[in-house]
């Protein structure tokens, strides 16, 4: 921490009181996500904890976040400062969307946001945003092999669940109403709504104990202090342009992400021009609010810990986006996976450009893929519907100092995961297999992560739907580490029969079938000795 001070009329912020209120607000987001993950219905929310937080001021400005959804929270922002045509605000309000061209990320990621108030004074703004299992659409899960944005599920533009403290229960019932697990929904809303609470009363308690003006003089001051830190970080990167592409796995080509990463003294530009279009094929497609995030975190990654988390770190980090790009996709494109897979490659693509500038400290492309996985049908035993969601690990890329991880979720996901002894307890199906996946790590002087192998067999007819990548291009090595091993999706039939599922798939399972799923590992870093 610098010994920078910020000076308002009659108001001196010094480093400690820097420190102390990012130590405060930070705790503020994670008290909110300790309540939401409690609180919540779904394993999605609950145990893959699937879900973010963060502390806004009054203009929307990210303050503070807490350790959660790195995709999520480069993209909150955005949402916040969408429902500002909302206003007037009254306290107790919650704002509610997920309309991913209205501040959203895909549309199973609700936001719930609500103001904060001290002597009738909008003093900052909490948010919560959580992946809902299911929010309706052509397949259970709501992330189907989609061609618009309608086919994903329920579209909610910004509005209010909760008038001045008086649930709008017409609200309420219409987003539950559209999902195939409606308790669950409702379980979680109110897990959501709970916590957008805490972080009301916890960040007013904050402004009591400093006061309005200090507070609001300590936001600033933050916010200043995360653009000083992230400029001395970039300005130690060489100057130059570094070229870089990867694909993704559509048509028989693929879809390619451009990116030319140009640093000038203290500020990086993230240029996307010559990235292919937004696709009618599949979901893949990326809103901006997205590629910020995936650019926003790969430079927060070279801060390490000394550096706040908050907006003041976007400062000096610029963008050029093509228009109606597969990297700024426009409605009425899908995007679901555009959140959960462009993401991954958006982050791979702008880590072999930093290696380019940086090759003794980036690391190797990890498993690249969050290998979304979605049940649902009717459960007979339960007598009710159901549906499910999850995301399944993989290898991290080895880097210049140590090999990659074996079996962690790594970059824009950062989930745990979810127990397999809890899932015949409340669905029809069981996790048969769970394993790393030997041999699938890249060779190197440093060796890439192995990836995992699930394997789940279903009691009753189910709809699944994958939505993964890396099955056709390989996680790359760096330093002439060999590539990581491609992922794979199987369909094995009651009578023993294979079928491969490639990348993304969306099939009818019957009693007794199974489906494999196996992730890739991570690149290796450098030449075996």
């Amino acid at each position: 921490m610098s010994n920078h001070f910020v000076e308002e009329p009659s108001i001196i912020i010094s480093a400690a009181d820097l420190a102390i209120t990012d130590a405060l607000l930070g705790s503020i987001a994670e008290e909110m996500g300790e309540a939401l993950g409690r609180t919540a219905y779904s394993p999605n929310i609950k145990e893959r904890r699937d879900f973010s937080c963060g502390v806004f001021d009054a203009e929307g400005q990210m303050v503070a976040q807490a350790a959660h959804m790195p995709v999520h929270l480069g993209a909150m922002p955005a949402a916040v400062r969408q429902i500002m045509e909302l206003a007037p605000f009254y306290e107790g309000d919650v704002l509610v969307l997920n309309d991913p061209f209205l501040g959203g990320t895909h549309l199973p990621d609700i936001t719930t946001i609500s103001p904060v108030f001290v002597s009738d004074q909008i003093i900052g703004f909490v948010a919560t945003r959580a992946h809902h299992a299911d929010i309706g659409g052509m397949a259970p899960g709501s992330m189907p092999v989609a061609k618009e944005l309608l086919q994903e599920g329920l579209v909610i533009p910004p509005i209010r669940l909760v008038d001045a403290g008086k649930r709008n229960d017409s609200v309420f019932a219409l987003i539950i109403r559209n999902s195939r697990a409606p308790e669950e929904r409702k379980g979680d809303l109110r897990a959501q709504i709970a916590a957008t609470e805490v972080g009301v009363q916890r960040l007013r308690a904050v402004a009591n104990r400093f006061g309005t003006s200090s507070l609001l003089a300590r936001f600033d001051a933050l916010l200043q202090h995360g653009d000083r830190v992230i400029r001395e970080i970039i300005s130690e990167i060489p100057d130059g342009d570094y070229a870089f592409q990867d694909r993704l796995e559509v048509g028989d080509h693929g879809l390619q992400i451009q990116l030319m990463l140009s640093i000038t003294g203290d500020e990086v530009m993230f240029d996307f021009s010559g990235t292919d279009p937004e696709t009618e094929e599949s979901s893949l497609n990326a809103v901006a609010a997205v590629t910020r995030s995936a650019c926003y975190y790969t430079i927060r990654c070279l801060a390490g810990d000394e550096a706040p988390n908050n907006e003041g770190c976007y400062r000096p980090i610029h963008f050029i986006l093509p228009e109606r790009s597969v990297v700024s996709a426009g409605t009425p494109r899908a995007v679901s996976a555009g959140n959960v897979e462009t993401s991954q490659r958006i982050t791979d693509t702008a880590m072999g450009a930093l290696a380019l500038a940086l090759p003794d400290r980036i690391p190797a492309a990890s498993s690249g893929t969050m290998n979304n996985i979605t049940i649902g049908g009717f459960d007979k035993n339960r007598d009710q519907p159901y549906a499910y969601y999850e995301t399944i690990a993989g290898g991290a890329g080895a880097g210049p100092l140590r090999s990659g991880r074996s079996g962690v979720h790594t970059h824009m996901t950062n989930t745990m995961n979810t127990p397999i002894e809890a899932l015949p307890l409340a669905y029809p199906f069981s996790v048969e297999r769970y394993a790393l996946r030997t041999g699938t790590g890249g060779n190197g002087l440093n060796r890439g992560g192995e990836g995992i192998v699930r394997e789940y067999l279903f009691y009753d007819k189910a709809t699944v739907s994958l939505i993964t990548e890396r099955r056709i291009f390989a996680p790359w090595g760096l330093s002439g580490g060999s590539a990581g091993g491609l992922g794979k999706n199987t369909l094995i039939r009651k009578n023993g029969e294979e079928i491969d599922l490639g990348s993304r798939a969306e099939i009818s399972v019957d009693i007794g079938d199974r489906v494999r799923v196996e992730t890739p590992g991570g690149g290796g870093w450098g030449k075996e000795k």
